[in-house]
């Protein structure tokens, strides 16, 4: 006898709804990494959907180069009226870069973020409205009173004038700060800004084209002292000039982007292990590439040095007397990694320039200055003889060649 086939029900082949079928608590995490914008639209997902997002325990709100800003800004009102505020928030991150920002949306921000007592602040601003500047001062003197709590600050406002920072910060349990297009302000009778004395606990910094105050001296000083500091970052796109003394004992990493134009003094980083370095050049300027080489040799225990093709093309600038004079560099490198990129107008502009010094054939000449209009990259990508300087006192240390260049190799080269 033939048994009879079992019938296949239909929810036998319907996929199952995984996500749907996690806990309340794993997916107000999963939603707490989206842009509230889309954690918002999973309302429509199912009734059970329609309120999960009222829940969430941090609040990003980035808005998009083609929302309108009036519609952002009532976005933004909606969702911190509607959230459930007996649920407690740990971040907020506020991010408009683009189009007019009503005034009034920031201090709505600041309230809400102050009644939850947030753990974790992201402000970032682009606007040349002054009324968004005033507010913004306010906003920091709120910050220094209502959040003693906060562990990660991020704050950043690009509004066409300068934009001061507090002599100091008073945040006992910060761990993390992040600053973008601020001026410190210089302590009273002193030549130096010291605005990080009062964070203990921070343990990573990064500033992003920021400046320090000018005074009576020639030289303008930045001081970060801070025992705790294991990572500090610098990305700077500015021609403005000042100098950086590190007093930071337990330092071990060190990342840079942009145009070296500060000089850093490090009194206490022994403790560096790590070095990473994009480096550009603005044209018809020689301090830049000196400013470099004079990182180089202060971080001379870094373990590994991870560097652009580009970086390295800057240091070729240098005149070799002023390599030769010095070769106390890198005496503990383990790991060099060149990661290979395309090289920028201006740096190639330079680099032109530096050839033709050395070419006295007309026809070599007008070779290079076609291959510079045409925009070929220079030959070597790396330079050896930057590597070999390197190199010099870690014969032994490894060397990676990444190449990270999107388009494919040029046939030829200046």
């Amino acid at each position: 006898m033939i048994p009879r086939q079992k019938k296949t029900k239909l929810t036998d082949i319907q996929p199952k709804d995984r996500l749907g079928n996690l806990p309340d608590c794993l997916i107000h995490h999963i939603l707490s990494f989206l842009n509230c914008e889309q954690a918002v639209q999973t309302c429509i997902l199912s009734v059970r959907w329609k309120h999960l997002w009222k829940h969430l325990h941090a609040l990003i709100f980035h808005k998009s180069d083609v929302q309108a800003s009036s519609i952002f800004t009532e976005f933004v009102s909606n969702v911190l009226s509607h959230r459930d505020s007996s649920i407690s928030l740990h971040a907020l991150d506020f991010t408009h870069e683009t189009g007019h920002l009503e005034p009034q949306i920031l201090d709505r921000i600041m309230n809400y973020a102050i009644s939850q007592n947030v753990h974790r602040l992201g402000l970032s601003v682009i606007s040349e409205d002054a009324r968004i500047l005033s507010i913004y001062d306010n906003v920091i003197a709120q910050i220094s009173l209502n959040f003693a709590s906060l562990t990660y600050l991020k704050l950043s406002l690009y509004s066409g004038e300068e934009n001061l920072f507090p002599k100091s910060l008073n945040l006992p349990a910060l761990t993390t700060l992040e600053l973008g297009h601020f001026t410190f302000s210089v302590v009273d009778d002193h030549h130096e800004a010291e605005p990080f004395s009062m964070l203990n606990r921070l343990n990573s910094l990064l500033i992003s084209d920021c400046t320090v105050q000018h005074n009576r001296s020639r030289t303008k000083f930045l001081c970060i002292s801070i025992a705790t500091l294991v990572n500090f970052t610098m990305y700077n796109n500015s021609e403005d000039f000042y100098e950086i003394d590190l007093i930071t004992p337990s330092l071990r990493t060190f990342s840079f982007r942009g145009t070296p134009y500060q000089k850093i003094f490090g009194r206490h980083v022994f403790s560096l292990k790590h070095v990473n370095i994009d480096a550009e050049v603005i044209p018809y300027n020689n301090l830049p590439p000196l400013i470099l080489l004079s990182w180089f040799i202060m971080f001379c225990g870094a373990k590994s040095l991870t560097v652009t093709a580009t970086t390295l093309q800057v240091l070729s600038l240098i005149p070799d007397n002023f390599m030769d004079l010095n070769k106390h560099s890198l005496v503990k490198l383990k790991l060099l990694k060149v990661e290979v990129d395309e090289i920028q107008y201006g740096l190639r502009m330079e680099l032109c320039k530096a050839k033709l010094k050395n070419i006295a054939s007309k026809k070599e000449a007008a070779r290079i200055k076609k291959a510079f209009k045409l925009g070929m990259e220079p030959s070597p990508a790396v330079p050896e003889k930057i590597v070999d300087f390197l190199l010099q006192n870690s014969p032994s240390a490894e060397v990676d060649l990444v190449d990270c260049r999107k388009r494919p190799l040029r046939p030829r080269h200046l």
